[in-house]
């Protein structure tokens, strides 16, 4: 009898832990499904505004949402999917890190070699820099050390270029974050293991972590699935398509300008197959992991983040491990968020340009991963696009109506200066007689009056327009507010001032 009631108490506590599970399986299933409805609701509204891109969350390893929004090309009508493939901008620079971690697994360089071992006529200054100063970007170059991206340029070319540039600081002695840095560390992947850089790394990290729709130069044969790119023209005020980043890339494979830095593309799918591949050890070994994510030295003066190789390191408000990086060519932008303590990215990627306006997108959707009752407000409208709408529906005199009407469309307490500043100008180019010219301007001095530069665009739309005594007000008032060194605008209104007085 005793017997009896043991395995009668032993199965109804395997019953209740059972029912327990399945509720506590149901409950987390059903917050999934509310998160993915969050999201999914928030990104929507964000595509009413102008948005386009995609996105995917995983959380505990299982894939929430993963979806596009908006069009990948809008003139042939081909929407964004999962699988459209962007330019992911400087989330390239994990690639390059990681193509040198695997020549050091192979035994083919180490992190303390100087670029004196793979490179020639290394002048003096340049000599101590090391492949591990180069990765954390403290080899003391300049952020302005390079050329246009997509303009034709031989490794010489860029090695003449580095060579002749000077540091901001001797080498290992502060992080600079200058794209120069990994460049030349795609040529040292090139010349170490005497391979092309796509070749390498499709080699040794895309085709072992299966990355099916990631490439430098080699991309999509099915080039529905690119992106197209779109910028807001102000002069035409409508979005242009700039079409795909390979239609921009010099003909030749002179194209050291870009190489190693930046416009690898890819997938939010095959990021999150990156993101498991090295969880999983398939493309570095366990201490190549832990060099690839370790905080080597801050990126700014408050330590609120460091550099890895090819990573930014920040510690989250639950004391949790977050290792990410963003990237950008000016057009498309993206963001990769991995808090690996948490077991939770995010993966952000836009085709449409909006500077200041998508920077934070996917940080917010993390916050909507770990806080239920938080709801942000949808991406908004480019901010010329507003100043556009506002011009179309209300004359000049209404002017003093914009600054409440941009901060409610923007979400913002503050805007740019420059925004009406760039707008009033390029508005002066089309119609020299602007009347919504000069309202912008004489807004912008009036919302930042100890601008001198704003007062110096001021008097140049006076003077397009022939009004002698406000432009010279206006040139006069930029000198006053002139800054000890680096008055930019200065020459301009003393100049002004000479042929108007």
């Amino acid at each position: 009898m005793l017997n009896s009631m043991k395995i009668s108490v032993y199965l109804l506590l395997i019953f209740l832990s059972s029912a327990f599970r399945l509720q506590v399986q149901a409950q987390s299933v059903q917050q999934d499904k509310q998160l993915r409805t969050r999201i999914d609701q928030f990104l929507n509204q964000s595509a009413k505004k102008g948005f386009a891109g995609a996105v995917l969350v995983a959380k505990q390893g299982k894939v929430i949402l993963s979806k596009g929004y908006g069009w990948a090309d809008r003139k042939n009508k081909i929407p964004v999917t999962a699988r459209t493939i962007f330019n992911v901008g400087s989330i390239s620079k994990q690639f390059t890190a990681a193509a040198i971690l695997k020549l050091v697994e192979q035994g083919k360089l180490k992190l303390k070699d100087k670029i004196t071992r793979f490179f020639e006529n290394v002048p003096e200054d340049k000599k101590d820099i090391t492949v591990h100063q180069l990765l954390v970007q403290t080899s003391g170059i300049s952020p302005r050390t390079g050329g246009f991206r997509y303009d034709k340029a031989s490794l010489s070319d860029f090695l003449k270029i580095f060579y002749k540039a000077k540091l901001l600081t001797k080498p290992g002695q502060k992080h600079h974050y200058a794209n120069a840095n990994y460049i030349l560390l795609a040529a040292i992947v090139e010349i170490v293991s005497q391979q092309n850089f796509d070749d390498f790394l499709s080699i040794h990290l895309w085709n072992p972590a299966q990355l099916k729709n990631t490439g430098y130069k080699r991309i999509a044969s099915n080039q529905n699935q690119l992106a197209h790119g779109y910028y807001y023209h102000i002069n035409q005020q409508k979005w242009i398509d700039w079409g795909t980043t390979p239609q921009h890339w010099p003909a030749s494979p002179q194209h050291w300008f870009s190489i190693g830095k930046g416009d690898i593309h890819s997938t939010v799918e095959d990021l999150y197959k990156w993101h498991l591949a090295l969880q999983n050890h398939v493309v570095l070994n366990k201490q190549s992991h832990v060099l690839f994510e370790k905080p080597y030295v801050p990126e700014f003066e408050d330590k609120t983040s460091y550099y890895a190789y090819g990573w930014a390191i920040f510690t989250s408000k639950r004391n949790t491990k977050l290792v990410t990086h963003s990237g950008s060519n000016g057009i498309y932008f993206a963001d990769f968020l991995r808090f690996v303590d948490d077991d939770v990215v995010v993966i952000f990627m836009t085709n449409v340009a909006k500077r200041g306006q998508v920077d934070d997108a996917a940080w917010k959707i993390a916050k909507m991963v770990f806080d239920s009752n938080y709801k942000p407000a949808p991406l908004p409208f480019s901010a010329y696009e507003l100043v556009t709408q506002f011009m179309n529906r209300h004359h000049p005199r209404d002017i003093q109506k914009l600054p409440v009407f941009l901060k409610q469309n923007l979400g913002v307490k503050r805007f740019s200066r420059r925004l009406l500043n760039t707008t009033g100008l390029n508005l002066l180019k089309k119609d020299k007689n602007s009347t919504w010219a000069i309202a912008l301007l004489k807004l912008n001095v009036q919302i930042f009056p100890k601008d001198g530069n704003l007062w110096d665009s001021l008097g140049e739309a006076y003077l397009t327009q022939n009004k002698h005594k406000q432009a010279i007000t206006s040139f006069e008032k930029a000198l006053q507010l002139a800054p000890k060194q680096g008055c930019h605008w200065c020459e301009n209104s003393k100049k002004q001032l000479v042929k108007l007085r």
